[in-house]
């Protein structure tokens, strides 16, 4: 897949996108005031606009990717081109992590979900600062333990649980992550198509859409458009899993 758009970088500019961008990673929050602009000054900010590829496998990274606004989408193609969602990026999450602690080449797609900004700064910058503030470094590392721990996890789904086990878990994760964020506590917005949600659980669009119908005529959820789904009952969600 390649970028049919050119994405408009900017630099740096106190008190704009980027000095806010870093302010929203907790990773990076043990940073001095002098630190913070150290990195702010080796970074651009890059917007997106929907359905358009950030970064596409084959490419050499050596940079942070921090979503300051939007989401982001990363995933993975096999050889015959079928689709595997590694995780959505949301504001103050990043990626990129890898390559401050080797030159690396991606091997996943990034694409933006909706209209997005990116903060891009030089992993070179970020590496300098580990050897300076090593809790920054064991916090990287922690991250990266936690991602690979959620990949063990989604491959337990995959292959333990059913299409109904795997939709109720996936649910009740979105709505956990939703509610640490302003929505009501039992509603969720989807943050990914009914497509990409088939995609994340292994399954068909069309299975996906009879398990939605099962689910609330269970009395489960409420489907309300496209993306908006209450969940009624909780605790029946639980208890399949």
């Amino acid at each position: 897949m390649n970028c049919n758009h050119h994405p408009v970088s900017k630099p740096y500019v106190p008190g704009q996108a980027p000095a806010l961008c870093i302010n929203n990673v907790p990773i990076l929050e043990i940073l001095s005031p002098e630190e913070k602009a150290e990195v702010m000054d080796a970074s651009i900010s890059k917007q997106y606009t929907k359905g358009e590829v950030i970064f596409s496998p084959g490419h050499s990274s050596a940079n942070l990717w921090i979503v300051h606004r939007g989401s982001v989408k990363i995933s993975r193609f096999s050889a015959a081109g079928k689709e595997q969602i590694v995780r959505i990026l949301s504001p103050g999450d990043f990626t990129g992590e890898l390559s401050l602690f080797s030159h690396t080449i991606l091997t996943s797609t990034a694409e933006a979900l909706e209209p997005t900004e990116i903060c891009l700064i030089q992993g070179k910058v970020i590496s300098d600062l580990m050897l300076r503030t090593p809790q920054i470094a064991i916090k990287f590392l922690e991250k990266y333990t936690e991602r690979i721990e959620m990949a063990e996890d989604k491959l337990e789904q995959l292959t333990l649980y059913d299409v109904e086990q795997r939709l109720a878990k996936v649910l009740l994760e979105m709505l956990h992550d939703q509610q640490n964020d302003r929505l009501e506590n039992n509603v969720l917005i989807l943050p990914v198509s009914k497509k990409d949600l088939a995609v994340m659980i292994g399954t068909t669009q069309e299975s996906l859409s009879r398990k939605l119908a099962l689910f609330q005529e269970q009395g489960w959820i409420k489907l309300v458009g496209q993306r908006k789904i209450i969940i009624v009952d909780q605790a029946s969600l639980n208890l399949i899993l």
